[in-house]
């Protein structure tokens, strides 16, 4: 077979795996919270008033991500109706786009052979495949992150002005989609890259370059002018302070952890790659003479031990440094000496996963919660046969596929890559949604149905609401009110009528006294 042909072959591999990872089950799970459920609503609320300045959640100002992905939300739900695959799409879109621009600049500065390497094995990976199918901000922030990185690259090796103007674009964009992390990490990482080359002074003409910094204005201040003029200090202390500062300084929302926290979370969220990681650390010394290996590496770690140092921490933050951290392990991917033992590990956690019935059955007797037993209930009785089997199939297949020599590494990588993905998204995601998700949206629907009011009481589901397509009241509810909470609350309540009861989630009328 010619290169070309190969490469064309190669181009069709890519595009089936980037349809099993992104949009394979876009929809088949309801919205998960918090962060789905809030992004959604907030999105709904947009449509239902109006205002396509201003963000609300529940009728108030929702100050915690800029507006880029909520107007993309809005579109898509405008053209194809309120749904979670329409809420979700932008992500999987942007997702395409970021792996796009990852196999391009590999391509062009490693080959064709590292490219397919690196966009497949980042495609397939868990945390990847996940954060492609969320109705959140990050698959679009790692998008232009990923162009603004590439592009400071290309200006390093180029010192185009057209390199120099798509950086400061995708940073705008960028910008106006979560904020300050997209000027950060650029920033950062160029400022140590270039020092470290002795590239001073070609920094500090490339940051203040006036077309660019003219042309990040363009894109950025519009809207955060006017998001200022509508809601003054507010915005500044919700948006800025709060959740940009106050992240970094101190852990929110309950999200912290200690400075190791993100060593499991690679480790598994690079999941099927993991085992790759090992040939990486042996080949990396001779890797470091080359101007590329250590703008990528500075990428990757820098990323790694910022977001370790914060006070705030989730699983997604490391996913800004994954771009180049697959890169990294396409050049050595075929260096590796015994490739039968990469499918070891995503066997176990696929095994791991399709024991989850057993495990609940174990774990039921340890706690005391009364909506941990529900849902640990619910595990062990609901997730059949049919769930085990799929998963114990998927795992044996995946060790199997990394055991036949007759198929090249790589391509033995995607195919394993592929069947993982499947597993996640059409048997373990909808298996979580089912557990945790299936009973706020059934709830919601029958309060929408017959037109209840609802008090949320305790509990923080803002999918309810896009389900409902109305509001909730947060408050103690009292005589007369219909109210969601949570089972293990309900003994705090007077007698209530129970309406709706699923895996420890309850829709309940108390009784009105007067009556």
């Amino acid at each position: 077979m010619n290169s070309q042909s190969e490469n064309k072959g190669d181009i069709l591999i890519l595009t089936a795996l980037c349809a099993v990872s992104f949009f394979f089950g876009l929809g088949s799970a309801p919205l998960f919270d918090v962060d789905e459920g809030a992004f959604s609503e907030a999105t709904r609320e947009m449509l239902q008033s109006g205002n396509y300045l201003t963000t609300y959640l529940n009728g108030e100002p929702r100050f915690d991500k800029p507006i880029l992905i909520y107007w993309l939300q809005l579109i898509s739900i405008k053209l194809l109706g309120i749904s979670e695959f329409a809420f979700r799409l932008p992500s999987a879109l942007a997702s395409t786009l970021w792996t796009g621009m990852l196999y391009l600049f590999t391509r062009r500065n490693l080959g064709y052979t590292q490219a397919f390497t690196a966009t497949a094995l980042m495609m397939t990976s868990l945390q990847i495949t996940i954060i492609a199918k969320a109705a959140i901000a990050d698959a679009l922030l790692n998008a232009m992150l990923a162009i603004s990185m590439f592009a400071m690259y290309s200006y390093y090796e180029r010192r185009s002005t057209s390199d120099l103007l798509l950086a400061f674009a995708a940073i705008g964009l960028g910008t106006l989609t979560k904020g300050p992390v997209a000027i950060l990490i650029p920033l950062a990482v160029s400022a140590i890259f270039f020092i470290s080359r002795k590239e001073t002074m070609a920094w500090l003409k490339a940051v203040f370059n006036p077309a660019g910094i003219a042309l990040f204005a363009i894109i950025v201040l519009p809207w955060y002018i006017l998001e200022y003029l509508d809601q003054g200090m507010a915005f500044i202390e919700g948006f800025i302070l709060k959740h940009n500062v106050q992240r970094f300084s101190n852990p929110m929302e309950k999200h912290d952890g200690s400075i190791w926290y993100y060593i499991p979370v690679v480790l598994v969220g690079i999941m099927p790659a993991t085992g790759m990681l090992f040939t990486l650390a042996r080949q990396l010394r001779p890797m470091l003479n080359k101007p590329l290996f250590i703008y990528l590496l500075t990428w990757f770690l820098f990323v790694f031990f910022f977001f370790s140092l914060s006070g705030t921490k989730l699983p997604h933050y490391v996913i800004y440094g994954y771009t180049p951290l697959f890169i990294l392990i396409a050049i050595v991917f075929h260096t590796i000496r015994r490739p039968f033992l990469l499918g070891i590990l995503p066997a176990i956690l696929l095994l791991a996963f399709s024991a989850l019935p057993l495990i609940a059955r174990a774990l039921l007797s340890g706690t005391t919660d009364m909506y941990v037993q529900a849902v640990l209930r619910a595990a062990a009785t609901t997730l059949g046969t049919g769930y085990t089997l799929q998963l114990v199939t998927a795992a044996l297949s995946v060790a199997a596929i990394w055991a036949i020599p007759a198929i090249g590494t790589r391509y033995r990588a995607a195919l394993a890559g592929a069947i993982f993905c499947l597993a996640v998204n059409l048997t373990i995601m909808p298996a979580a949604g089912q557990l945790l998700q299936e009973p706020v949206r059934e709830a919601a629907l029958m309060a929408r149905n017959e037109g209840y009011k609802v008090a949320m009481w305790k509990v923080n589901y803002p999918s309810f609401l896009v389900y409902s397509e109305n509001f909730v009241e947060k408050r103690q509810p009292g005589p007369g009110d219909i109210v969601f909470t949570s089972v293990k609350y309900l003994d705090r309540l007077p007698d209530t009528e129970i309406l709706y009861s699923r895996n420890g989630l309850v829709l309940a009328r108390i009784p009105d006294r007067a009556s």
